[in-house]
This record gives structure tokens, sequence and C-alpha cells, in this order.
């Protein structure tokens, strides 16, 4: 049945106003209804109306053409194949049906609507064949042209490169530094930057990974030119460079990609990510594992280039990354040192302006490494005692020849002497902590060195040397000898004052915290120190057999001193320069500004008067890159020390300051004064060959040591941190045997 069969001629009458003969018979005919009061003389009826219904009746043919052509795109978008077969096969009725189906869907309403505007455009202009065209092809281009064919599984799909990776490739060892992150936490802004051949490149974003993106592709727009011909940025670097040739790819190589005005920095990766960024040929294994179940150590060694590097730690992942550590410091010299961090307040050493404070990587691993080698070997034999929470040693060498540095002492111990087995003839250690035994095992060996000039045939192989420019002391260090100590945790005392997990860029930047810098002691048979009181700094011999604790000053007091009146002793003061170290490597526990603090900087400003040669000696510092796990373990009662020359180790019991069969020790005073002693009547080059004083009166004639430890004693009585306290004097009234 046509559109026009379905149409009420009433309606028709009553739109229109008009109607012939012909179709109103057709409409009554098909439709069943009677059309009166039709005005047959109307001008241009019969045409019109005639016109109208074959207008009507194209329109339904291209609409249902229309219809017919989408359900067609509908079913080629979810099967392809089906529009295949649909050509193949033969058209049947079924498109007419559909047609119809189509054509019942619309409306009467729309219909007329349809009609009229149809009507209106026809008094306006013809439609053409043409126009029609155009809106079909704008209708196909709406809905779109069918998918294609999804790739299968066996397809690789080409992944194009990001441009972080296109810029790692041109550009070796780049470093992405989180500058800033603004906006709230649901939203956050995030800011990166790069930097390039001596030019920073920022980048933005929603994360972390969008911003280094966009940092990436910013320092790419500045030397290459994108297809989408981008706005590009323009190029400040240092030095003119021309990026059309590779020659700068290659001096790159040479040229540390972590540095900034000549100073290192520290790299924002981890250094296993860092190591195979700049490495193809990397290689992990786990070599040994030590310990117990619950404190066990794993040795991880990495291989790089044939060349192998280890790392120790309480787990794989940090032995790994110790490993790691080794290997970028050796290689690349990039060093992960809490030392790298910057420190406002860390001013450079007094003897070499134009240096770093901190003593390099691969030196500092070496020092360790030697110190932890030397106490396995000679702890052979003596396994019962290898017990330890501390462990220190002292390492030389000669022009920082570190291939060749020898160990001169090792040392054990956390403990002092209790005040019952004080002794009046100097012959118990009152203090056994590991750094203070080796520095007593050093002066041993200096002893010896001295000793070597007895004989004019073994005196070119001493450390010391005639000392042809200073007649107030007889013989000096041959040049380029230096001393280093090594302990594997923080000393005791100020250094140690502080949390290893906080991240504050000014030390003392709250008034009331005065605890930091203060003198403290240590406790008697205990661990730990405290804060000195105000008081005159006196100890008495009855008082402490009356029960008064005996007060020894802290490590950290201790190698504050060492820096200003040397290493060398008060008795070897009279007949050698003063010595200091140059370099503390810790195990772990550094804090470079606490422990600066500690052991130079509390008294930089404050001290004064010091005699030549002695001055504020400022030594270099480092941490392992494998660091000792904290040890929980209750610390034992004895302690360890060994001297260069020594068969075996000897053991010490800390609380009676004798070794564990009640012998003396070799490093306590009266073995001292016994040594100096001989030194004074058979080293050539001494003015005096007699000793008529006892040990404190000795010490006390060596005028400028006494002069420089009362400046320092003085200093940190101006910085209103304490005062020094000394034991009771009758420690050192006592005489060589006859």
């Amino acid at each position: 049945m046509s559109v026009a069969s379905r149409v009420s001629s009433d309606q028709m009458d009553e739109d229109f106003g008009f109607i012939c003969n012909e179709c109103r018979t057709m409409f009554r005919t098909e439709c069943g209804h009677k059309l009166e009061n039709v005005d047959q003389n109307s001008s241009g009826g019969p045409q019109n109306c005639c016109d109208l219904l074959k207008k009507i009746n194209d329109l339904s043919k291209e609409i249902t053409e229309i219809k017919s052509l989408l359900v067609k795109i509908t079913k080629s978008e979810e099967d392809p194949k089906s529009e295949l077969e649909s050509k193949s096969e033969p058209s049947n009725s079924s498109n007419d049906e559909e047609g119809r189906q189509i054509e019942n869907e619309i409306s009467l309403e729309n219909k007329v609507t349809f009609a009229k505007q149809c009507m209106k455009r026809k008094r306006q202009t013809s439609l053409s064949e043409e126009m029609k065209r155009k809106e079909l092809e704008l209708f196909k281009e709406f809905i779109g042209t069918p998918k294609k064919k999804p790739r299968t599984s066996k397809e690789r799909v080409p992944q194009p490169k990001n441009t972080v990776a296109m810029l790692n490739e041109l550009r070796h060892g780049l470093v992405y530094k989180l500058e800033s992150q603004t906006g709230p936490v649901h939203a956050p802004l995030f800011t990166i930057s790069v930097e390039v051949d001596g030019q920073k490149y920022l980048g933005q974003g929603r994360s972390k990974k969008i911003a280094r993106i966009e940092a990436a592709a910013t320092a790419l727009r500045s030397f290459i030119q994108f297809k989408d011909g981008a706005v590009l940025t323009p190029l400040k670097p240092a030095c003119n460079l021309d990026f059309t040739s590779d020659e700068h790819l290659d001096n790159d190589s040479n040229k540390s990609p972590l540095s900034v005005d000549g100073q290192k920095k520290v790299p924002d990766k981890g250094p296993v990510m860092l190591l195979y960024e700049l490495f193809t040929d990397v290689h992990f294994d786990c070599s040994t594992v030590d310990g117990a179940q619950n404190n066990c150590r794993f040795k991880m060694t990495v291989t790089v280039n044939n060349s192998k590097f280890d790392g120790t730690g309480p787990s794989k992942k940090l032995a790994k990354n110790a490993a790691a550590k080794a290997a970028l410091a050796s290689l690349c010299n990039i060093s992960y040192s809490p030392m790298m961090h910057p420190q406002k307040n860390l001013p450079l050493p007094l003897d070499d302006k134009s240096s770093s404070m901190e003593l390099p990587q691969i030196h500092a691993d070496t020092i360790g490494r030697l110190v932890l080698e030397k106490f396995m070997e000679v702890i052979k034999g003596q396994e019962s005692y290898s017990r330890r929470k501390v462990l220190a040693g002292i390492v030389m060498t000669e022009n920082m020849n570190f291939n060749e540095a020898q160990v001169i002492s090792v040392s054990t111990g956390t403990k002092c002497v209790s005040g019952e087995h004080m002794s009046i003839n100097g012959s118990v250690l009152n203090d056994s902590h590991a750094e203070i035994v080796s520095r007593r095992c050093f002066m041993k060996y200096l002893y010896a060195q001295l000793e070597l000039h007895f004989n004019p045939a073994t005196a070119n192989q001493s450390i010391f040397v005639r000392n042809q420019e200073n007649a107030q002391y007889p013989y000096k260090l041959k040049t380029g000898v230096h001393f280093h100590l090594y302990i594997n945790t923080a000393p005791c005392g100020d250094a140690r004052i502080f949390s290893p997990h906080e991240n504050d860029s000014s030390v003392d930047k709250h008034p009331n915290r005065k605890a930091r810098g203060q003198l403290r002691t240590k406790i008697e048979s205990g661990e730990g120190t405290i804060p000195v009181k105000s008081s005159d700094g006196i100890q008495t011999w009855d008082g402490v057999l009356e029960g008064h604790r005996l007060l020894t000053m802290s490590c950290s007091d201790k190698i504050a001193r060492w820096n200003i009146v040397g290493i060398q002793g008060s008795l070897l003061s009279s007949i050698i320069e003063p010595i200091y170290l140059h370099s503390i490597v810790l195990g772990s526990l550094l804090h470079p500004e606490h422990m600066y603090r500690a052991v130079c900087g509390r008294i930089e400003k404050s001290i004064q008067g010091l005699p030549p040669p002695y001055h504020l000696n400022k030594p270099r510092l480092a941490q392992l890159t494998s660091s000792e796990p904290r040890n929980q373990a209750k610390a034992p009662n004895f302690g360890i020390n060994w001297t260069i020359g020594d068969t075996e180790v000897e053991v010490v019991n800390s609380l009676t300051g004798k070794t564990v069969n009640n012998q003396i020790s070799r490093i306590t005073k009266q073995m001292f004064f016994n040594k100096y002693g001989s030194l004074v009547k058979n080293l050539p080059g001494l003015p005096e060959r007699k000793l008529t004083t006892d040990y404190g009166q000795t010490k006390a004639k060596v005028k400028d040591y006494q002069i420089a430890k009362r400046e320092l004693f003085a200093a940190f009585r101006r910085e209103d941190l304490g005062n020094w306290l000394k034991k009771p004097q009758e420690q050192d009234e006592f005489a060589l045997p006859e």
C-alpha cells in the first residue's frame, strides 16, 4: 500500500484546502473516506495535489533506501564476513519486507511534516540529484566506515619509542630530578627536570612518568626536528656544540653525568637501575650467606665488563644495591654516600680549599675491606672472641696509593674499666672502646718505627725522617704518608646523637636544642653517654672508690681532641711533629652534619692561640657502600687488639683493664712510658738522655702540646659545651722502674 493511501483525505483537505477528483476517488476507493466540499475549480488544484503525492512516494522510497543502507553498514561493522556473503547471494523479497517494516515505523505526523518541508523547498528551488548524493555521503561519513579487520595474535604490532628512550639513546647517563609537586593530593602536578649538555629542561604532568616524558620531549626539541613540525625550544648550551656531528657523543662518555658546577650530586635513580642503564653486560650472583638464620649476611657479586664487585647486606636486595654502588663508584665515579647530599654548613678542609669533605667512595670501601679482612685473619684460632659490636682499625697509605695500603691496627670493644679496678701505676686500660684502642695500638706502632732509627741500617725502613727544618721536633713523618681511621659505626657521643631517619637541612634550628655539641661522658661498665654537668672537671680517687662513677669522655670528644693535638700522644709530641688523621670512614650511621660538628665543627669558630704546627684538622668523611646492620646483641665484656708486627691478638677484659689472663696489656700507660724511656736513651738527635720525673710530670713538660690542649678545653667552655673531665691525678703519678 502506498503512502498516499494511508493519509486521511479529511486531513489532506484540512491541511492543504484542495484536492482533485482523481485523487479523491483514489482515496475513497482505497481508504473508504468520503471527500466532500471540494472546489474543483481551485487554481492548480489537480497539478499541485498530484505532484505532492508523487513527491511523498518518491521521498518514501529514498528513506527506504537509506534505512536499508544503514542496516547493511551496521551489519558489516558487527561481522565483516556477512557483507561478503550478502554480495555473493542474490537478493530476494526480504529487502521489500524490510522496507515495508521501516515504512510502518514512520508516524503520520512525521510524514505530514516532511511533506510540508518538501513543498516549501519546491517553491524555493528544486531538489537536484547532486544534492541528494551529497547528503547521503555526509550521512555515511557521520555513521563511519566499517572497522578494519583486527590483527591476529601472531602479528607483532610495532611500538613507537617514547621520548625518554629516544633521549637516553642520544645522551647516556641522564638523571631525571623531581623539582616540585604542587596541587591537591588527589590531583598533583609534578615538575621533573633533566640536564642535557649543561642545559636544564623541565616537564610537567599529572604523574611522574608523564612529567618525565615531557621533560625528555622538551630536551629533544632543542636539537631534533619532529615530523609534526612542533615548535622548537631554543638551545642554550654551555658551549657551542655541533649537533650534526657524533663527536660530542663520544666526549660525553668521559664526563660524569652527575655533576653540577663541578660538584657531584646524588643520582635520583637506584644504583641497580642506573648500573643497568649505563652498562649492558651486568650480571649479579649471590656468592655466600654467612651468619645465623636471624642475623644472616648475604654477599652479592656483580660482574660488569669482566670486572667483579662485591656487596654485603642483611638481605639480598641490600647486598645487590651495595654491589651496584661499588661498581658505579669504581667505574663511573658515581657515589651514593651521604656526604654527596648538599650540606650548607660543611666548609671545605683547611688544607685543601678546592677539594671536598668526602673521601672518594672507592678509597673508603678499600679501607673498610682491608680492616674487615685483617680482623678475620688475625682472629683465627681465637674464634670465641670474635663476637663484637664495634670494630675499628687504622690504615696507612703512602702517596694515597690504596693498592699498597697497610692495616696498622685492628680492635674491638665497647666498655670502660670499673672504678674499683683503677691503677696507680698505669697498668690497666681505662677505655676499651674500639676506636680508642686502635689509636693506642697506632701509638705502639709509632714507637716501633722510631726504634728503627736505633740502627742506621734499618733507619730507612721507618716512616720517620730526621727533621732538618724544626729543631724542636727532631723527627717528622715522610712526605705523602697518611692515616685513615675506620669505625663500623658512628663514634659514641655527639656524633651519634641523631635519628638515622631525620632529614633536616639545618642541624640546630630549634633554639632549645642545647644537647647538640655538648661534651658527653661514657657510663662506667656500660654503653651509651650522658652530657657532662657544669663542674670544675676534677674526679677524685677516694670519691670513685666510695662509689662515684668513674667518668670517661666520649669517643666523639676524644676524636675532636685528636684533631687539635694529634694522635701521637703527649710523650711522643716531644720527639715528632703532631700527626693528624687524613680521613674517618664509618661502616654505618654517618650523618654528615652531625659527624662534622662532633669531630671539629663545634670548636672551629672558638679555637685560637694554637702554637705551630698544631692546628684544627678537618678529616675527610665517608661511609661504606655495604653498611653494617644494627646489632641488637648484648655487647661482650672483652675486646681484642692487634698491631702490625704482633704474632697474635690480645684479649682484654674491659671491666678490669687487663688481659683475660690477668696480665698487663701491651698498650697501657706503663708500657708506653717504658718505651719512651728507651727512646730517650737510644734515639739519635735527642737533647736529653735521662728521665728524672714521673709520668704526669713528663707529659706536663711538653709545653706546646699542653698549650694546645688547654686551648681546646677553653674553646669548649667558650661555646658553652661543658668542661672536660679528667681522671684522678693519682693515675699519672708513677715512675719508671729502677
